[in-house]
């Protein structure tokens, strides 16, 4: 059986002096998508990169550009993103006024439209909004700042997203950020997501292409 797992190195951990060169490779090593946080310093307690960087980027990988915006009313923002070169735009219920009107909108511009919830909101938040998401994000650490430690009760929340999507019939991918280890990744694995961020892991791996392997449970 294939394995449907895809691996979403976050650009965060590459070398900004050198990200041309960090995202070619990752890409090349088998990493299907490229993670793309851009925070505004309100929404959370960080500043890095705007659609401009990722317009940089795009002309030098065929990755998916998977955007996670964690930023106040982040509609005002998704016409940028999209020209940026966005393939999908993850937008978290705690910022949106309105989440239907922003996913809707999302998807309006003819890319993917994503979700995304912290640690401490429950699941069932998600619920009424899975016909107008194409993948669920969920927060295994505070957002904000990489290097942090999976928060356990992680595990849980995505076996219950894992269900609620399969209960819906819709056809949802579920991705994990935050803490993500080759320590713990058979777990994250087993309890639903298949979409996984990973930073330092792959970017900063002697050999990334075994790294995006063994994250996918692939025989190095």
């Amino acid at each position: 059986m294939e394995n449907n797992i895809i691996i979403s190195p976050s650009a965060l951990a590459c070398d900004f002096a050198y990200a041309a060169d960090g995202i070619r490779k990752v890409y090349d090593a088998g990493a299907a998508y490229l993670h793309l946080d851009v925070m505004d310093g309100l929404f959370v307690p960080n500043l890095s990169f705007g659609p401009d960087f990722i317009r940089a980027l795009r002309p030098h990988s065929k990755a998916v550009f998977d955007t996670h915006l964690m930023i106040v009313d982040p509609i005002r923002y998704i016409d940028a993103f999209v020209d940026a070169g966005s393939d999908i735009i993850t937008v978290h219920y705690e910022s949106c006024e309105n989440v239907a009107e922003v996913l809707t909108y999302i998807r309006s511009k003819g890319i993917k439209a994503g979700l995304v919830i912290k640690p401490k909101t429950p699941v069932s938040v998600l619920r009424d909004f899975l016909p107008l998401v194409d993948m669920i994000l969920l927060m295994s650490v505070e957002p904000g700042f990489g290097g942090q430690s999976f928060i356990p009760s992680s595990l849980d929340k995505l076996r219950e997203a894992r269900a609620m999507i399969d209960a819906s019939g819709c056809s949802i991918d579920l991705e994990v950020d935050g803490g993500v280890t080759m320590s713990n990744i058979a777990a994250i694995r087993e309890a639903g997501a298949n979409v996984i961020v990973a930073g330092s892991a792959v970017f900063r791996a002697a050999d990334p292409a075994a790294a995006v392997k063994a994250l996918k449970g692939e025989q190095v």
